[in-house]
């Protein structure tokens, strides 16, 4: 990756950091879970309402390092107004952005690309994929917390 890129990727990161879209409770919610990475002390929730398989809406509170504020923001933006499905799909795609070993083919991701470097880092993968791992439990209505542990 090129250092121009990689400074825009960095900058868009510290964008949704600071400026997280989608953040605050959702009220009507049909779906939530809790999520908790213990190694750097990240906590999310993700509300979800889905209708008739759409999300139609989402967002997500908490406190937590860029990395993962970031990512739950960029999520958010990547998941309304998709069906189910296709956010399980994106979020296998994502996963493997972020946690293979080799560089994947981005095409497709959108903003969520920016997330790509973590790879390099995997204590940072753990931040990366929290509230992805939280939205899969809300979607499963899991009661339990979701742990990176």
């Amino acid at each position: 990756m090129s250092g121009d890129l990689r400074d825009l990727y960095q900058e868009v990161i510290f964008d949704h950091y600071k400026r997280p879209r989608n953040c605050g409770a959702l009220d009507a919610a049909t779906h939530r879970a809790e999520g908790h990475n213990p190694l750097c002390g990240d906590q999310v929730t993700i509300d979800l309402k889905v209708d008739d398989g759409i999300v139609k809406d989402v967002r997500f509170e908490g406190a937590g390092c860029a990395i993962a504020t970031a990512s739950a923001s960029l999520m958010t933006e990547a998941l309304k107004g998709r069906r189910v499905d296709e956010v399980e799909a994106l979020f296998r795609r994502f996963h493997d952005l972020v946690t293979a070993e080799h560089e994947q083919d981005d095409a497709g991701l959108g903003k969520l690309e920016v997330l790509a470097g973590v790879r390099e880092f995997p204590a940072r993968v753990k931040c990366a994929t929290l509230a992805w791992h939280t939205l899969n439990a809300a979607l499963r209505n899991r009661p339990e917390p979701v742990s990176t542990e």
